[in-house]
């Protein structure tokens, strides 16, 4: 039996290589959007800590280390700096996995396309292929009609042929 071969099949393995690629690209920007997001909840959590500890060097009507009020604001200070860097780099991060996700989408696309003209294809070549046994079988079974009126004698191959008896 005949085998279908799909002329655009390497067009269709570069496709998917290209739509393989594109997924990384999005995979390592949702690691490193998930690694930010983590970093911004430990700086929060950090400066939910630093406060606390603040206000408890703070309690009213006792003496005040300055020095160490001052040591702890600025940590305070430093992470939120940290945070906002964070928040920054994590809208960057935002940008370029919209575009990630569009280029994927594009790929996708590009890659379902080929993938629905090689159906097309394969489903015309399976009806041409059926037409071709279906003729074979016709050809076959008028042969078989014509040699059997054959041996049959010459009345009955006449007949076949469209003479008369």
């Amino acid at each position: 039996m005949a085998r279908f071969r799909f002329e655009l099949q390497s067009v269709l393995e570069q496709r998917e290589r290209e739509e393989r690629a594109r997924q990384r690209v999005v995979a390592e920007l949702e690691r490193e959007r998930v690694s930010i997001e983590g970093e911004i909840r430990s700086c929060r959590e950090l400066a939910m800590s630093e406060s606390s500890d603040l206000r408890a060097r703070l309690v009213p009507g006792e003496a005040v280390d300055l020095d160490a009020v001052r040591v702890q604001a600025s940590a305070s200070l430093g992470v939120l700096a940290r945070a906002q860097a964070a928040v920054v780099r994590l809208a960057g991060v935002y940008e370029r996995l919209d575009r990630a996700r569009l280029e994927l989408l594009d790929a996708a696309t590009a890659r379902r396309a080929v993938e629905l003209l090689r159906d097309r294809r394969f489903e015309a070549w399976k009806r041409d292929e059926l037409r071709r046994e279906q003729r074979v079988l016709d050809d076959l079974t008028n042969a078989a009609r014509f040699d059997g009126g054959r041996e049959g004698g010459g009345a009955g191959s006449a007949s076949l042929i469209g003479g008369e008896r």
